[in-house]
């Protein structure tokens, strides 16, 4: 229930502050477009909706990844901007998946992740399943 609740008062204070999305901050962007399915810990509800909160790190190790992360239909169709996205990913890896993060991480940047976007993802599982057969799916 405090997920949703924070989901809520985030909502309120944004709206009730007259603030637009473009001064939103990372955290902010997450609870307004990605925690109503993953949770505001980011814990999912897997099988149904992955956990986000563990299993990037390893997944964004490599360019593969990456461009997975930014591709995935649920963030790759949001409103946000590249910018934004590249902000609300890089909390997410930072905030939830620090101690998997790969030696030497290099944050998203918004021209990757435009680049990303621009290649249509139909099935994330599978692709998911290809490049990292040893995932639990979660």
């Amino acid at each position: 229930m405090r997920g949703i609740e924070a989901l809520l008062v985030t909502g309120v204070l944004v709206a009730g502050a007259g603030i637009g999305a473009a001064y939103a901050d990372p955290r902010s962007d997450y609870l307004m477009h990605c925690a109503g399915c993953h949770l505001a810990d980011a814990a999912g509800v897997p099988p149904y909706v992955p956990s986000l909160a563990g299993p990037l790190g390893p997944i964004v190790a490599s360019a593969e990844g990456r461009d997975y992360v930014a591709r995935v239909p649920g963030a790759a169709q949001t409103p946000l901007s590249d910018d934004e996205l590249a902000g609300v990913l890089n909390w997410v890896l930072l905030e939830f998946n620090r101690d998997t993060l790969p030696a030497g991480f290099r944050p998203l940047r918004g021209s990757e992740v435009a680049k990303s976007r621009a290649q249509v993802l139909a099935d994330p599982l599978k692709l998911r399943a290809e490049l990292w057969p040893d995932a639990d799916g979660t």
